[in-house]
């Protein structure tokens, strides 16, 4: 089965990698040209010069992007050169809308769309266990799988189109109540004067111990914000959460409120930081 992989960001390399190593990736497409032609040189695959001749080459097209346009603009130049029967999978964090958007796009040229965006993190992605969340059709689900599975630890099957985002931006919300409560927590445990090292490993093997406080707590402690998951990119997930949240009348406090935080540090010129820079506007130092 043949595969190729559109964006080579933080996330899309490593899963690119995972892929190649199981032989299913035969090209690469990056707006960036350096990193796509290293890492082709690096794999013996094909860096191909425009995303309509990637589509054309392959089976199954992978897409890890920024936004909600990028998926869009992508999608229609696939559209053009694309073969019937092939499966598109949408790894980035969107909204519902656009994936629906993007499957009826692909639907006029006979091709399946899936929504199936990811949690994990950099490392997740480098170690193949990412968390998938896939909304689309079940068949053609079953056809990307053995390609899908060499990336993840778990794929859920959430629905119909758009119910693989809407299930993402439960994570994306739950994600910003964690790094809400850790950061604030820590930062709490430093006023105390308490040994930070030894409060994050007892805690961790408790009733709150959780991923983020496992894998950031001794980093942004230590004033380390090396992503990870960039800040600027939690806030625009976060924004798409709120307007899902208007649409439906869901409580909208979590996410107003973490929204403020990270306009606020990305004012500052952290947007590029790690979600845990959160921390910055906890600690007390900050506030003197």
């Amino acid at each position: 089965m043949k595969a190729g992989m559109i964006g080579l960001g933080a996330m899309g390399i490593g899963m690119a990698r995972n892929i190649a190593k199981a032989g299913h990736l035969t090209g690469v497409y990056n707006r960036t040209p350096t990193k796509m032609d290293s890492l082709a040189e690096e794999l013996n695959i094909i860096a191909f010069a425009q995303p309509e001749e990637l589509a054309a080459s392959v089976d199954i097209v992978l897409l890890c992007v920024s936004a909600d346009q990028d998926v869009l603009a992508v999608v229609a130049r696939l559209a053009t050169a694309i073969k019937p029967g092939s499966v598109v999978v949408d790894m980035s964090t969107v909204s519902s809308d656009t994936a629906k958007l993007a499957a009826a796009m692909l639907a006029e040229k006979h091709v399946d769309f899936l929504d199936a965006p990811v949690s994990g993190g950099v490392e997740g992605a480098k170690n193949g266990t990412l968390a998938m969340m896939v909304g689309g059709d079940l068949a053609a689900l079953e056809q990307a799988r053995p390609v899908l599975e060499t990336m993840t630890g778990c794929i859920m099957h959430m629905g119909a189109t758009g119910s693989g985002q809407a299930t993402k931006a439960v994570n994306q919300i739950m994600a910003a109540g964690i790094n809400q409560a850790v950061t604030e927590a820590l930062a709490f445990a430093k006023a105390q004067n308490l040994p930070m090292d030894k409060v994050i490993e007892v805690i961790s093997g408790g009733a709150a111990g959780n991923w983020f406080l496992q894998h950031r707590g001794a980093t942004m402690t230590n004033g380390i914000f090396t992503p990870g998951f960039k800040l600027g990119l939690h806030h625009k997930d976060l924004k798409i959460c709120q307007r899902m949240a208007k649409q439906s009348g869901a409580s909208t406090t979590l996410i107003d409120m973490t929204i403020a935080d990270y306009q606020e540090l990305m004012t500052r010129g952290y947007g590029d930081e790690d979600i845990s820079a959160l921390y910055r506007l906890k600690a007390i130092d900050s506030k003197r």
